[in-house]
């Protein structure tokens, strides 16, 4: 059995590396995302750092995942865009550990208070590491891993990915929303593929750019997980781009009283083929009728441990899912 993700001073002894396996470390900070990808290879990506301060909590969590994936540097750490949420751990994470090259969609186009603030946060990161800026139909050079950007700076993929393409039915029953014009419009979401095994991860791309991907034909085909766009928020996870994904597997990184809303959750629970709906957090407005059962939810107290998920993925489609709370485990075989 896989060694489960235990943080800081919990840490399990650490697992056996097994070299073609792919990892995901689905860490907690608190409704925020850090979603840390071992190719068998043994590099690494990072999508998103967390929030900046509460005594460099998130940073610490990312570091621990790090160190008990047994890295020695991320090869990759990928920003969505420009929110606190997703960049504000930025400097504090390459302050702890060595980064190689950030990702990103180009410049902020918000220009508040807030965005200065994490304008400066980005440039002390990249003061000490390298700088990709990529566009839709770019890859992610990740050895072993195909890591492939369908959305980013507002434009999406022109032509399908290989097996996409289909017609979307679910298109006529989802209607468009108001414009978003945040940065959440301009997430960068990718589609990561390991032999016969998909996952996509799309940040905070909101209602509207959702449909452009699939609607009227599915550009990003079906895969195996899809981390819940947005942490569940009500804004994202139309029912067109969830049904067309068709996941067997949704993992939600949400906090205690961030995302999980009770109409994003029932969209996703609902959705034609899914076995199970994993969660970092209880989502206290949800209640017991809108969260999955306390065995699927990594911190299930509002003032929590910072307990994750860990997912280990085989080339034939299968896969793991640990959580470090309770260590129960559950293993999906190949379709």
């Amino acid at each position: 059995m896989f060694r489960f993700l235990v943080l800081l001073a919990c840490l399990s002894a650490p697992a056996a590396w097994a070299a073609k396996e792919l990892q995901v470390y689905f860490v907690d900070v608190e409704g925020g995302q850090a979603t840390l990808i071992v190719a068998p290879s043994g590099e690494s990506l990072l999508i998103d750092t967390g929030w900046p301060g509460h005594n460099h909590r998130d940073a610490d969590r990312i570091v621990a995942a790090a160190k008990h994936a047994h890295l020695k540097r991320i090869d990759y750490v990928l920003i969505t865009h420009y929110h606190t949420d997703h960049v504000g751990g930025a400097a504090e994470l390459t302050a702890r550990f060595p980064v190689g090259t950030f990702v990103d969609h180009g410049v902020n186009t918000e220009t508040d208070k807030e965005a200065q603030r994490m304008n400066e946060i980005y440039a002390k990161a990249l003061a000490t590491t390298t700088r990709l800026t990529v566009k839709p139909g770019d890859t992610i050079p990740l050895k072993g891993v195909e890591v492939t950007v369908v959305q980013g700076d507002g434009n999406h993929i022109a032509q399908p990915l290989p097996g996409a393409g289909q017609p979307n039915p679910a298109c006529a029953s989802t209607p468009q929303k108001e414009v978003d014009p945040s940065e959440n419009a301009r997430s960068l979401g990718v589609v990561l593929q390991y032999g016969k095994f998909r996952m996509v991860d799309l940040g905070d791309l909101t209602w509207n750019k959702e449909l452009a991907l699939v609607c009227p034909n599915n550009l990003i085909g079906k895969a195996d997980v899809y981390v819940v766009t947005h942490h569940g928020a009500d804004l994202s996870n139309a029912p067109a781009i969830v049904q067309a994904i068709h996941p067997r597997l949704a993992v939600m990184d949400n906090g205690a009283r961030k995302g999980g809303s009770a109409q994003a959750w029932q969209t996703i629970k609902s959705s034609p083929g899914l076995e199970d709906l994993w969660q970092l957090h209880f989502a206290v407005a949800g209640g017991k009728e809108n969260n999955s059962p306390d065995t699927f939810i990594a911190n299930i107290d509002e003032q929590c441990a910072g307990n994750s998920l860990h997912l280990v993925a085989q080339s034939d489609g299968s896969f793991t899912v640990h959580n470090s709370r309770n260590k129960f485990e559950k293993s999906y075989p190949s379709h």
